[in-house]
């Protein structure tokens, strides 16, 4: 039990560090979660900087979980390792180095699971990239995605009942941070009915 709370406390600090937030202050712009929908991930990075800084965040995030996964890997259960990824999360959406305003975790969860289930992340971004090519609206291809990881570790980790928690709570975490989108999009088809 003692490696899952540091490991855990690990990833949350890991996750804490948000590279879109030091990034825009390093170029002398203003916060990312200032602009467009007030995330500091690669979408609104794209929005606000452009193509090239949106590859960079998403690059680094995805590194930064990769790293977490790896360890939590090689310093518990598999079964347990899900949990690290909550903590990732955790980490993303309330970065204590961020007055607990950070943004969404998809870019992470990918990241993470590159290596715990890597076939299920390669699936998941071809799930991504359909999803926004029949609905235009990156938030559904990241619901589409998540649920393609979650399905994938739980997969990986052969049904573990330790697994299974981990992955679900961190699957509804990653949607619920996405309320904003969900609600934005139905109001905008209540006022054109």
């Amino acid at each position: 039990m003692t490696p899952l709370i540091f490991v855990f406390i690990g990833a949350y600090l890991a996750g804490s560090v948000n590279f879109a937030i030091l990034l825009f202050k390093a170029l002398g712009k203003d916060d990312p979660r200032a602009g467009f929908s007030g995330n500091p991930g690669a979408t609104n990075v794209y929005r606000q900087a452009g193509y090239f800084w949106a590859v960079l965040v998403l690059t680094l995030d995805m590194s930064r979980a990769l790293g977490v996964a790896f360890i939590a890997l090689h310093l518990m259960p598999v079964a347990l390792v899900p949990w690290a990824g909550l903590g990732l999360i955790l980490g993303n959406r309330f970065p204590c180095f961020h007055g607990l305003c950070g943004g969404k975790g998809v870019a992470n969860y990918l990241g993470f699971t590159m290596i715990i289930a890597p076939v299920a992340a390669g699936i998941s971004v071809l799930g991504w990239l359909l999803a926004y090519a029949i609905w235009r609206t990156p938030f559904i291809g990241s619901f589409v995605m998540v649920l393609i990881l979650a399905t994938g570790t739980i997969v990986a980790c052969e049904y573990s009942f330790s697994a299974i928690p981990g992955v679900a709570t961190t699957a509804a975490m990653i949607y619920y941070n996405h309320k904003s989108n969900v609600l934005g999009m139905l109001r905008q088809r209540g006022g054109k009915e």
